[in-house]
């Protein structure tokens, strides 16, 4: 009995089976129905050359296990296409894994005479601190705008580096700088014809958010003959470029030390570029997730403090993250959006796009306290300063190499490295390369970083990916694999464009 009716409730199922299998094949969804924003959105750094690297690696990597001579100039890729410092090399800070550590498993606090020899006692201490404040390990929820004493660590950090007041209520914590960017544009772009001003060249996150969220891009260039300097008179062109196209300039973006050009702004070009967007009614986003990394005797300015300053009350939104500096903690997601002088109600609709993300991911926000507040006494202390020390002088040592090196390399110019991870050299290519690219349906430069993958094994990124003048090609390289390890690149990268044909 049982036995016949399980016979016939199979064969009941069986249309119903043939019908789900005659649609394989048939998706509800292709590429011609889903959002045409998220298909025109671009994003370079992680595009069709850092692909074409991962594949190629995983070659030089079967072949190797497979006892294949390998006959190339190379025998692993140098991805220089990303800021991703623990991905090709940088140690991570003991301080930062010691309390990450303990809060990750926080039963090893209930007895700390054990962990003697192996932490130190100043991150011990940290560790109780945070887990007694908040009662709780790193899965649970948080408030969505982060963890209230992480917002309140960022508010005086901001107040010891600017010497004006930060209020905590007015500090998101967010998934490294980009989700707050992305939320903070999205309640900016209101319809089709609403205007961001970026610099050309920019960081791709940017075009591809504005693309996204459908609205307008309007680019002001670098002055790259005057190291990538702002100036005043391209942002009145571009505000009236896009105000003659039917647009409205809503917002100003600037990236101080730049990405991809490695440029610092000086106090006096932010001092301009705050009495533009108050002239002009325009929301500013500071990008300072670089503002560690300086080279040079220009010290970083924070908008928050020219803007103090100069006592203008323009809406302001400065980002941070953990990601960059010397940190490099990019996988941990951490960063901060301090928002100034704007309307309680807008502030308000933020925090609800936050909200629907419930919060952000707890060991980011922890890293970003961590990175805010380090430790200032004890073993812990002379240990994170050797560390941090080691760190930045090393990016200072290869930020001069790669200066000097591609500027001994005939047709490549690259402008003085002042800050943040990456050069940004300027290509002269053949005519016959150009040609050869338009033939094969490519920006010259793309072309270029693609060869240059193929014959050298760097992996690098077009400038066409960041935007540029007309006429002009690029690449940017991060300096962040190992000084031995990136000058062999650097040599195979000389004889590649040498002959260039």
């Amino acid at each position: 009995m049982l036995g016949n009716v399980a016979g016939r409730g199979a064969m009941a199922r069986q249309p119903i089976l043939k019908r789900c299998l005659g649609r394989r094949g048939k998706h509800s969804l292709n590429i011609d129905n889903i959002n045409h924003n998220l298909v025109e959105m671009q994003y370079a750094v992680r595009g069709a050359v850092p692909i074409a690297a991962g594949h190629l690696q995983a070659q030089l990597i079967k072949e190797k296990t497979q006892g294949i001579e390998n006959t190339r100039p190379f025998d692993k890729v140098i991805f220089c296409n990303i800021g991703n410092p623990q991905a090709v090399g940088q140690k991570p800070l003991t301080y930062y894994q010691q309390v990450t550590s303990l809060m990750d498993h926080p039963k090893l606090l209930d007895d700390v005479s054990k962990l003697q020899g192996l932490f130190h006692k100043e991150s011990i201490e940290v560790a109780q601190e945070f887990y007694a404040l908040h009662q709780s390990a790193l899965g649970a929820y948080t408030d969505s705008k982060g963890f209230q004493s992480v917002r309140e660590s960022v508010a005086k950090f901001i107040e010891r580096r600017d010497g004006y007041s930060a209020d905590p209520n007015h500090i998101l914590l967010s998934n490294g700088a980009s989700t707050a960017i992305q939320q903070l544009l999205t309640a900016i772009i209101a319809n089709p014809n609403d205007s961001i001003m970026i610099p050309i060249p920019q960081y791709p996150i940017y075009t591809a958010l504005i693309r996204l969220l459908n609205g307008q891009e309007a680019g002001y260039f670098m002055n790259e003959e005057k190291g990538w300097a702002m100036d005043i008179e391209e942002l009145e062109r571009s505000y009236e470029h896009s105000k003659s196209k039917g647009h409205t300039p809503r917002a100003m973006v600037i990236i101080n030390p730049g990405n991809p050009t490695g440029s610092v702004l000086s106090y006096e070009d932010i001092a301009e570029v705050i009495k533009f967007c108050e002239r002009r009614n325009l929301v500013l986003l500071s990008d300072e997730v670089y503002q560690e990394n300086i080279y040079t005797e220009k010290p970083f300015h924070s908008a928050k403090k020219v803007m103090s300053d100069l006592n203008c009350e323009i809406e302001l939104a400065s980002f941070h993250s953990t990601s960059k500096g010397f940190i490099g903690e990019c996988g941990r997601r951490g960063g901060y959006m301090e928002m100034c002088n704007f309307d309680q109600k807008v502030t308000e609709q933020i925090e609800k796009l936050a909200s629907s993300s419930l919060c952000s991911n707890t060991n980011g926000q922890l890293m970003t306290g961590l990175m805010v507040n380090p430790p200032t006494t004890g073993e812990a202390a002379e240990v994170y300063n050797h560390e941090r020390d080691a760190i930045l002088s090393s990016l200072k040592l290869k930020s001069q190499i790669v200066h000097s090196t591609l500027n001994d390399v005939p047709g490549v110019s690259c402008q003085p490295l002042e800050g943040a991870m990456y050069a940004f050299p300027n290509l002269d290519l053949p005519t016959c390369f150009t040609e050869r690219a338009k033939e094969a349906g490519m920006a010259p430069d793309a072309l270029y970083a693609m060869e240059l993958l193929q014959s050298t094994g760097i992996c690098g990124v077009p400038g066409s990916g960041f935007e540029q003048k007309q006429g002009t090609h690029h690449i940017r390289l991060t300096f962040l694999p190992p000084t031995e390890e990136f000058e062999r690149a650097l040599k195979l990268f000389k004889d590649f464009h040498v002959n260039l044909k």
